[in-house]
């Protein structure tokens, strides 16, 4: 096997594939990156089991072959090489030469046929979604999900396809986020994606694929996104999703409608004193015309007042301040709705119109006075 190319071209199809190496695998064929030349291609391939990815670039001088590398070596190498052409060859003792300008370097490869087939998504049904739409619902949802793996499924993301919307929801039993990206025409299945996959994909959208359509892929058990010169497999997660529908609040007893950057500063600014003392809490008052949201701390007290538009009875209700801030900094628009029924109900955020995202974040109960 050998091939030439250009060093920016490796670094980033390298960059690319590199987040889904596996990093704390007992399996050591997974840290690396199986490279196989075919047809004047490179194709890059790495997995972690539950997340592949495959890229392919144009090479010239090519003799077909393949082999695997440790991808933090190599990776390291060629960042570190100049931006010009680089020579690879592998010799018959399985080692790999690397050649650019005035370095070589050879380094210890592995035989290709250990590493784990990808395989390919058997397309029982697709879907072609917008790149900065998919973008949008990762951004939206993802980090409601559990990050604790005990939860199983609340680990992943639910994506609804229906009718030209394509619907992601997330919770982690504290918090939910749901968002809808309209699509075009696609068949009605419901999967389970595992969030930390989603938000690899995510950063892939934004530095790697340029493709304004991206196309997915399903079958029973898998999700491929596929561009063109890109692959991402991802596993679906088993077992049934909590009926998120089912605990959103059908009305409220006290509304607001008020400016999400004004709010976005006002709790970062609470959440200095917030993290001196339990819960991240904050007590927000919402009285007419207004929302006051107040911290105290060993170390001192703050009060933040915001001017709104309300509508039903005065409350007073506690919050972490992190749920709330995670909710406007995913958000853009200029103002949202907060809708409430008691202090130890949820809290409703959603758009002043249509049904771009929805928001539940449970209260943290405060001491009376």
């Amino acid at each position: 096997m050998k091939f030439i190319c250009s060093q920016l071209a490796l670094s980033k199809a390298l960059n690319t594939v590199s987040k889904a190496v596996s990093t704390r695998t007992t399996i050591p064929i997974l840290k690396g990156i199986l490279m196989t030349v075919k047809n004047n291609r490179l194709i890059l391939t790495a997995s972690d089991l539950d997340l592949s990815i495959e890229t392919t670039m144009e090479v010239s001088d090519a003799e077909d072959g393949s082999v695997v590398v440790s991808a933090k070596l190599f990776g390291d190498i060629i960042r570190r090489l100049p931006n010009a052409p680089i020579k690879a060859e592998l010799d018959d003792k399985n080692n790999l030469g690397i050649s650019c300008l005035s370095s070589d370097f050879s380094i210890v490869a592995l035989p290709a046929d250990e590493f784990p087939s990808i395989g390919t998504v058997k397309e029982e049904e697709s879907l072609f979604i917008q790149r900065e739409a998919l973008k949008e619902l990762i951004k939206k949802t993802t980090f409601s999900a559990s990050i604790d793996e005990k939860k199983g499924i609340l680990t992943g993301c639910l994506l609804e396809m229906k009718e030209n919307e394509l619907v992601m929801a997330a919770l982690d039993g504290f918090r939910m986020a749901v968002a809808t990206e309209a699509v075009g025409e696609t068949a009605s299945r419901n999967i389970v994606v595992p969030a930390r996959i989603l938000n690899e994909i995510s950063k892939l959208i934004s530095e790697s694929i340029q493709e304004e359509k991206i196309t997915i892929l399903l079958d029973e058990k898998k999700m491929e996104i596929k561009t063109a010169d890109t692959r991402v497999i991802s596993r679906l997660m088993e077992g049934d999703f909590i009926k998120y529908a089912d605990i959103i609040p059908k009305n409220y007893k006290t509304r607001c409608v008020l400016e999400r950057g004004e709010m976005l500063n006002s709790i970062e600014r609470a959440s200095l004193l917030a993290k001196e003392g339990k819960n991240n809490l904050i007590k927000v008052h919402i009285e007419e015309g207004f929302m006051e949201i107040t911290s105290r701390s060993e170390e001192g007290n703050v009060r933040e007042k915001i001017s709104c538009e309300t509508e039903g009875e005065e409350l007073v209700i506690g919050f972490n301040s992190k749920y709330i801030a995670d909710v406007l900094k995913a958000l853009e628009e200029e103002e949202i709705v907060f809708e409430m029924t008691s202090s130890t109900s949820p809290c409703l955020i959603k758009p002043l119109e249509g049904n771009a995202f929805l928001y539940l974040v449970l209260p943290v109960r405060i001491a009376a006075n």
